[in-house]
């Protein structure tokens, strides 16, 4: 899956001379943490961040009233507190290479790419949605979590077990296990009991670590 197939496409932007404070009220009013700042062509030219307007605006400590505050921001431009030097990511980035850049970086979002124009952006809660996607959260099943050897045919003996059992398998993860030479696989799977789904499987695995219906 690439990003295209998740990013929120034609995403809210502002432009560099956008005062500081609508800025604030565009991320307030759609609820959105961050602003691509494009020019006219829509070629992006940095990103601005809640982070970015808080740190910019006086502190609660300061000496002026509310309407000295409204007009000092009003007077600051973007272009003073954005972050210029933005990554970003092309249309066709694997979804899982997004996630690994924006860990890798501690960002959350990325702007997406065609061509040189801005056509997208992608964020951590459009990475949560693919998530729970990935491991059927919202789908009734049982899900068992397996401590499975890291050998070849592992996966394909223990899928075919499930399968040959009458279950179905909605989702499918793993991840790294307790050392190398073992693998967490999480499963979450329909038509089989709970002690249907572990009889078929406990002769493959190292360990039946958790099963729950959910």
């Amino acid at each position: 899956m690439q990003v295209s197939h998740r990013m929120t496409t034609n995403p809210v932007t502002v432009h560099s001379d956008t005062p500081v404070n609508e800025a604030r009220d565009i991320m307030k009013k759609e609820k959105i943490h961050r602003l691509p700042v494009v020019d006219k062509h829509d070629h992006l030219m940095g990103i601005v961040t809640e982070k970015d307007i808080l740190y910019a605006s006086p502190s609660p400590a300061t000496s002026l009233d509310v309407y000295e505050i409204a007009s000092l921001l009003n007077k600051l431009k973007v272009h003073s507190v954005m972050t210029k030097e933005v990554i970003s990511i092309d249309v066709e980035t694997p979804i899982e290479d997004a996630a690994r850049i924006m860990s890798d970086n501690n960002i959350g979002g990325l702007p997406i790419m065609e061509e040189n124009i801005l056509v997208g952006i992608i964020t951590e809660s459009d990475l949560f949605k693919v998530f729970i996607e990935l491991f059927g959260a919202r789908e009734k099943g049982t899900r068992l979590t397996l401590l499975m050897p890291e050998k070849h045919g592992e996966l394909a003996a223990v899928s075919s077990a499930i399968a040959n059992a009458g279950g179905d398998i909605i989702s499918f993860g793993n991840m790294l296990g307790e050392n190398a030479t073992n693998r967490y696989g999480i499963f979450k799977v329909r038509n089989l009991s709970e002690q249907e789904l572990i009889g078929c499987v406990e002769a493959l695995v190292d360990r039946i670590v958790d099963i729950r219906e959910m």
